[in-house]
């Protein structure tokens, strides 16, 4: 249960700290109004440095469904525990969007950018195409779980029993930060690297049930892409992963 709660716990702070900064961007009369791309890909790099030092000695810190399957999938976590986790970052991203919004709410209600707005909780392609942006997060992802599966050393951190909890604690805060910052800065321009399928899924799903004046559709209809395309590349790097080590 502890693992659960830390999952819970890791992924709000992710949330409150990385929508946060592009709520800080995106919203009128903010300090941060306007800053731009190299902000936001730098605040998202800190919050999973973050959201992973305050969790990774308790849960591993995976603070994202992709990587829980990934590292499954490579044979390095209990298939038992993931849906625990999944539900648990789930839920912790549905609540970092709450929090955010209760945070910006003054910011809120004198936006009059629907797009803006629904851009504070998920990601939106730069230009609509399915099939693109579905390959772009796929291939991010991939970079993303591939370099937590070398870098890992699964000894590091063991729990009761023989099983290793690995995750993205285990390779360091740092450098996953630096990783996911590097990875905003490259391959997020087209789609807003979601890479993780709580971080897109759990605040449009809060997006859609908050009381935001003059907010848009939630977009529905892109929703698939940031939790199919992150999964599958996810799988992607456990099979390249299990490949190298034959």
């Amino acid at each position: 249960m502890d693992d659960y709660i830390a999952e819970f716990a890791g992924t709000m702070i992710l949330i409150v700290m990385g929508n946060g900064v592009c709520a800080n961007v995106n919203l009128q009369n903010t300090k941060g109004q306007g800053s731009g791309w190299l902000v936001i890909t730098a605040g998202w790099g800190l919050a999973v440095f973050t959201a992973v030092l305050c969790v990774q000695d308790i849960s591993g810190a995976h603070i994202n469904p992709a990587v829980t399957i990934g590292v499954a999938v490579a044979d390095k976590f209990d298939w038992a525990l993931v849906p625990g986790y999944v539900a648990a970052q789930m839920l912790g991203a549905f609540a970092g969007a709450v929090l955010v919004y209760a945070f910006y709410k003054p910011h809120f209600a004198c936006t009059d950018d629907a797009d803006a707005i629904l851009g504070t909780f998920c990601t939106a392609p730069s230009i609509r195409g399915l099939g693109h942006s579905l390959l772009c997060e796929t291939l991010a992802t991939f970079v993303l779980v591939y370099a937590v599966l070398v870098t890992t050393d699964p000894k590091v951190m063991f729990v009761d029993g023989p099983e290793a909890r690995v995750g993205l604690g285990s390779i360091g805060a740092v450098r996953v930060g630096m990783i996911v910052f590097a990875i905003g800065l490259s391959l997020g321009g087209t789609t807003g690297y979601a890479i993780n399928p709580a971080r897109d899924l759990g605040p449009r799903c809060a997006h859609a049930l908050l009381p935001i004046p003059g907010k848009r559709c939630s977009d529905w209809s892109y929703a698939a892409v940031p939790v199919v395309g992150p999964i599958t590349g996810a799988v992607l790097a456990a099979l390249v992963f299990g490949f190298r080590t034959q």
